[in-house]
């Protein structure tokens, strides 16, 4: 690991706005009353890398607590950082697995979560490893509290595609989708957000698929 790398995660624990692993288990169905210290609706954006899209999110809807999840902390730090230098307190960043995280949250805790732009895990074989794939919908389904929105953003049209697929076969209520986000009817002021490797995309001429679908 390099000495940038190093520093970041050395850092990042001293955040207040960074939770890390075995920290994250005590907010387990605390997270407004004991981090957030309101009662306002709970949005996680999962794979959030720099957390850009969380920190733009939280900036915008000051009524709503957003939690950036990812694994990389040397990634959440700068997140993490910008949010503590702009006060923006209605963010917060969570260092796990994605795969774990039931530990983490209540069901019925979450009112919303964005998966943008994640690893598509396009080999046959890494299905499972799929952020929209059963098992990870089995989890999301869990946590959110009934009528809970799900959104995905992915320049990858194979993971668009299959998470149609998911949705269609396991009866999931699809509320939109497109495959050419900014040239739809579907870019609104939150879907207007872009992360870094969005912008580098677009600059490429590359197509922004987008989907909206709940559990009921």
């Amino acid at each position: 690991m390099g000495k940038d790398k190093l520093k970041r995660f050395a850092e990042i624990s001293t955040f207040e706005n960074v939770l890390q692993l075995d920290e994250g288990y005590l907010l387990k169905g605390k997270w407004l009353g004991n981090h957030f210290k309101n009662k306002h609706p709970l949005v996680l954006e999962l794979a959030c890398g720099k957390g850009e899209y969380a920190v733009e999110m939280a900036r915008r809807f000051p009524q709503k607590n957003f939690i950036g999840v990812d694994y990389k902390g040397n990634r959440i730090w700068r997140g993490a950082k910008t949010a503590l230098e702009e006060n923006v307190v209605n963010v917060a960043f969570l260092r796990i697995q994605i795969e774990q995280i039931l530990d983490y949250f209540e069901p019925k805790e979450v009112s919303e979560i964005w998966i943008t732009f994640p690893d598509p895990q396009p080999q046959v074989g890494r299905e499972r490893k799929r952020l929209t794939s059963p098992r990870f919908l089995e989890n999301y389904r869990k946590i959110l509290q009934p009528g809970g929105i799900v959104h995905l953003k992915t320049d990858n049209d194979n993971l668009y595609n299959y998470t149609l697929e998911k949705i269609a076969g396991l009866n999931l209520r699809l509320h939109s989708s497109t495959n050419n986000l900014y040239h739809s009817e579907h870019a609104d002021d939150i879907l207007s957000i872009k992360t870094y490797y969005e912008k580098k995309y677009l600059q490429n001429n590359k197509n922004i698929n987008y989907l909206k679908f709940s559990f009921d």
